[in-house]
């Protein structure tokens, strides 16, 4: 780690460093249970599904697993968070070397039939506001989304936990596209983990741990938007914590269908 690395402060925050210890032994563990061995398809179908729901709920729109599983839910932010989670294995490669155009893709696949078609895939200046024909990002918009994709391309060497934790709340912070915003950050951050080679399957289920604690996960996404030293740390306090829920929701799952091999 070099003495320029943006995000290496991040490790001397209060409690980073054992929550990161922590979380990255649960996700050894998740990731070595003998289910993965034969059923890995199974467990990473059920995994994405959970996860893409657990999206979706946090963007303010909730329904069951069983009935999205069973295809009764037409629910247009859900769809969009399946076709998200359908991609990432596809996208991971990508990432790292085009995230712009990667994020436009999510953007596409997120908020189809939600947003105007011409603003598909586009960064706008108020996401907060539906977008009009023409609009185009303000100088903020662009030079922070710039700076996530320095640091996915390779502009820090710190654990990749904790660049996956600062791409999903700056997203969330900058809200860079129209509609569903939320799905594209989580997504950024479980491809972040995927292309990294710290969760190769895409198999933590940290939407749902960020789901199983949703107030705490608004409240700390808003603490880190303000940039202070605290704020920040809540936040990556926050999500390790929903990391550690992923790898235990992982436990679950590899133990349902072991049992039911």
């Amino acid at each position: 780690m070099t003495e320029t690395d943006p995000l290496a402060p991040l490790l001397d925050l209060a409690d980073v460093a054992s929550a990161l210890d922590r979380a990255r032994e649960q996700v050894d563990a998740a990731l070595r249970h003998r289910a993965l061995r034969r059923h890995g398809g199974a467990v990473a179908a059920e995994i994405s599904l959970r996860s893409a729901v657990a999206s979706a709920a946090l963007d303010g729109h909730a329904h069951p697993v069983a009935d999205v599983r069973a295809g009764t839910v037409t629910d247009p932010v859900v769809q969009g968070a399946l076709r998200v989670a359908e991609a990432v294995p596809a996208l991971a490669d990508r990432w790292p070397r085009t995230p712009r155009q990667v994020l436009a893709r999510l953007h596409v696949l997120a908020a189809r039939g939600l947003v105007p078609a011409d603003q598909l895939g586009r960064p706008v200046a108020r996401p907060d506001v539906t977008p009009q024909s023409g609009v185009t990002p303000g100088p903020d918009v662009t030079l922070r989304l710039d700076g996530v994709s320095a640091l996915v391309g390779g502009g820090t060497s710190v654990p990749t936990l904790l660049l996956a934790a600062v791409v999903h709340a700056e997203l969330l912070a900058l809200r860079p596209f129209a509609g569903p915003s939320g799905v594209v950050a989580r997504a950024a951050a479980r491809l972040t983990l995927v292309a990294a080679g710290t969760d190769p399957r895409g198999l933590l289920a940290v939407e749902v741990g960020h789901h199983e604690r949703q107030p705490e996960y608004v409240g700390s996404a808003g603490a880190f938007a303000t940039g202070t030293p605290d704020g920040v740390r809540s936040w990556l306090r926050h999500y390790l914590t929903a990391v550690e829920l992923g790898a235990q929701e992982l436990t679950r799952v590899a133990d349902e269908v072991l049992a039911n091999a």
